[in-house]
């Protein structure tokens, strides 16, 4: 592939369950913990489901208050998450014109337009906040983070269901390689642990149930796999051509080689062995590699029980069983639009360090699920090449080829 065509990760940002930044995070991953909790608030009495994956620090914490007030926790997610980014970066000096921001959602801002919603009818509409606009629009993260970092190459929102934080990278690529911009800041963002949305996705059996050991329940590929854990948070990198960032000297944790993007047009719920498949496949022509190249995939995994069996059925049919399958879901939790930015961080370090984080509670592997699923210990390796899938709702298709370097 051409210089001039590359695409380098240069910097990392993250908040999620594991901790409050990428480091953390990551270092939450290799150890196997899980941030997974029991619900005790006084809110979550009477709900069908009984654990979630919270943030392991409020993000409000880490922003002045008067941008926490002005902000959805969406938002304050993302800014965290992109600064962090930033400052990995080196803080990049770029014309304001060639830098471009792309920050993925599942529900934007749900817990403000919810709040909102119960002020309004509890106490009229002279009550609503100012704020309420700007905090529950789905393009807020973007567009705040673009405000932030001064970016003026555009200010982009995917919203693709659980494949929000992959498409976004996904079109980040997109841009640096169309020669829009030279840099984008790309990811995804989640905050909805509410009682409406974790009653909506427990009613479509969506979530489970189990109430027993928290830290247990997400299990994907495990054979007593019940359902996912909804958790919430953000991650976001940062992308540069790669003669942008070779001329100033940056560091490099790998390159965006490629992306396959599809809709499966069938069932806006159910998964999809073919759609899946191709879109895989797709990633792999657009990276220039073959399916013996690839030694590590980052699974979508969520742990749920015909989830997990297609992109299983998936993977075994676009790149064999040769390589090694991680499913880190089941110590965050899904972060929903967050989840295929965190996963794509996670195939990117798994490279760069040449560890695989193996799979927690995988107690029993399916017997159905013939890929090579880490298990037990983490694996030890040299790859030269990951996949990072990412599936959502609606039909939504993401796969991200990465590699150590261009």
């Amino acid at each position: 592939m051409p210089e001039n065509s590359a695409v380098l990760v240069t910097g990392a940002g993250a908040t999620t369950p594991l901790g409050p930044d990428a480091a953390s995070t990551w270092a939450g991953l290799l150890a196997g913990r899980s941030g997974v909790r029991a619900l005790t608030r006084e809110w979550a009495d009477g709900l069908p489901v009984h654990v979630a994956a919270a943030l392991a620090e409020d993000p409000a914490a880490a922003l002045s208050r008067v941008e926490a007030r002005r902000l959805d926790r969406v938002e304050q997610i993302a800014l965290v998450a992109a600064r962090e980014a930033w400052r990995d970066a080196g803080a990049p000096d770029v014309d304001p014109v060639r830098l471009a921001v792309v920050i993925g959602t599942g529900t934007g801002g749900v817990l403000t337009t919810l709040g909102q919603d119960d002020v309004f009818e509890r106490s009229g509409p002279r009550k609503l906040s100012p704020h309420t606009v700007p905090m529950l629009m789905p393009n807020g993260p973007a567009a705040w983070v673009s405000m932030d970092l001064g970016a003026k190459g555009g200010a982009r929102t995917p919203v693709s269901a659980c494949a929000s934080g992959a498409e976004a990278l996904a079109l980040g690529l997109d841009l640096i390689r169309a020669g829009r911009v030279d840099v984008v800041v790309a990811g995804g963002v989640e905050a909805c642990l509410h009682p409406f949305t974790l009653s909506a996705f427990a009613q479509m059996k969506a979530l489970s149930t189990r109430a027993d050991d928290p830290e247990s329940v997400s299990r994907p590929f495990d054979v007593d796999r019940s359902g996912f854990v909804m958790g919430e948070g953000g991650c976001v990198m940062v992308l540069e051509r790669a003669d942008f960032a070779r001329a100033r000297g940056a560091r490099v944790l790998g390159a965006l080689a490629g992306a396959g993007v599809g809709s499966s047009a069938d069932h806006i719920t159910a998964s999809d062995v073919a759609g899946q498949t191709a879109a895989i496949e797709l990633a792999l022509r657009d990276a220039e590699l073959t399916p013996a190249d690839i030694g590590h995939v980052h699974a979508h995994a969520t742990s749920t029980p015909s989830g997990d069996l297609a992109e299983a059925e998936a993977v075994l049919r676009a790149i064999g069983d040769h390589a090694c399958v991680s499913a880190t879901k089941s110590m965050t939790g899904h972060m929903l639009g967050a989840s295929g930015a965190l996963g794509a961080l996670s195939a990117l370090l798994t490279l760069r360090d040449g560890v695989a984080p193996a799979v927690r509670n995988l107690d029993e592997v399916d017997p159905a699920v013939a890929v090579d699923v880490v298990r037990g210990e983490n694996r030890k390796g040299h790859w030269n090449a990951a996949l990072a899938n990412s599936f959502g709702f609606g039909g939504h298709n993401v796969s991200l080829v990465f590699t150590a370097d261009s």
